[in-house]
């Protein structure tokens, strides 16, 4: 690939796809700590990580590993969405949990986090567009090691495989200490006030957002879900008085580097769902 082109290259989805008006939105953090939630449920899953990884000694460091990964995929270029692609397919084989199996429960439970608190938070997707959302990601589905034909490509299709799975999920020994360390992360001392002001929020918000079977499994009595939405819309709105520019710079800066690759009319912003009916044209990119 020239220069040139590797300079104007959108990436795995572009700034017409759907994923990229949303993983801008600041809910995505909220989101990504719901998918961790759901994604412990899982026995075979979460077990895998629990004995093959550092998640106990580093799982600050895996958090933002994933998100940068998130970042790469939805906002890199594609030679670096492949290569991240590539690295997380090896770590998966290395540690052998690269089992298609145990790998769509987690991209399902992601997927599913994603579009459930955006949406209940405010953020403007119709459901054609959700539709659109879940059958483009079938590329990072590929990316990680499965087949895009055998992953859900619609809201009723991810629907059935929930319903499918249900009966193998369950809040095991594993799922206790993720959902411990999400409540109460170990942290510097001089840290321990913001994470009981602000992580603790999070956390709980997150937790809240969560399917009923999954509070019926953690053994937690379930908020009411009129309630959930009302927060999570309240939390929505204040994260997005803060001004787009300054969020994107934190690091590693994804958007930026993108919108500075692209040019500002690639800046991610949910009026363009609304406006942009093309957004829908076209078969899926998977």
């Amino acid at each position: 690939m020239s220069a040139v082109t590797e300079d104007r290259d959108p990436g795995l989805f572009g700034p017409g796809s759907v994923t990229w008006q949303m993983h801008g939105d600041p809910m995505m953090w909220v989101a990504g700590v719901r998918a961790l939630y759901l994604q412990a449920l899982h026995p075979r899953a979460v077990r895998g990580v629990m004995i093959n990884s550092d998640f106990r000694k580093d799982a600050w460091g895996r958090l933002l590993r994933t998100a940068n990964f998130v970042g790469t995929l939805s906002y890199g270029t594609t030679e670096a969405a492949e290569k991240a692609g590539a690295r997380v397919r090896k770590v998966h084989r290395l540690l052998g949990v690269d089992e298609p199996e145990l790998l769509l429960w987690v991209h399902c439970a992601e997927v599913d986090s994603y579009l459930a608190v955006l949406r209940r938070s405010g953020f403007p997707l119709s459901d054609a567009q959700a539709d659109r959302y879940i059958d483009e990601h079938r590329v990072s589905a590929r990316l990680v090691g499965l087949e895009p034909a055998e992953v859900p490509a619609s809201r009723a299709a991810l629907a059935d495989y929930f319903s499918a799975v249900r009966p193998a999920l369950e809040a095991g020994a594993d799922a206790r200490v993720v959902d411990d360390f999400l409540r109460s992360p170990p942290v510097h001392t001089l840290l321990v006030p913001a994470r009981d002001l602000l992580w603790r929020r999070v956390a709980t918000l997150a937790y809240d957002a969560l399917p009923p079977y999954a509070h019926e499994l953690y053994g937690r009595p379930a908020p009411p879900q009129e309630r959930v939405t009302r927060r999570l819309a309240a939390t929505g709105k204040a994260l997005r008085c803060i001004p787009a520019r300054l969020r994107w710079q934190l690091p590693p800066g994804h958007i930026l580097k993108a919108m500075a690759r692209l040019g500002p009319g690639s800046r991610p912003a949910p009026y363009k769902l609304r406006r942009q009916a093309a957004i829908l044209d076209g078969p899926g990119r998977a």
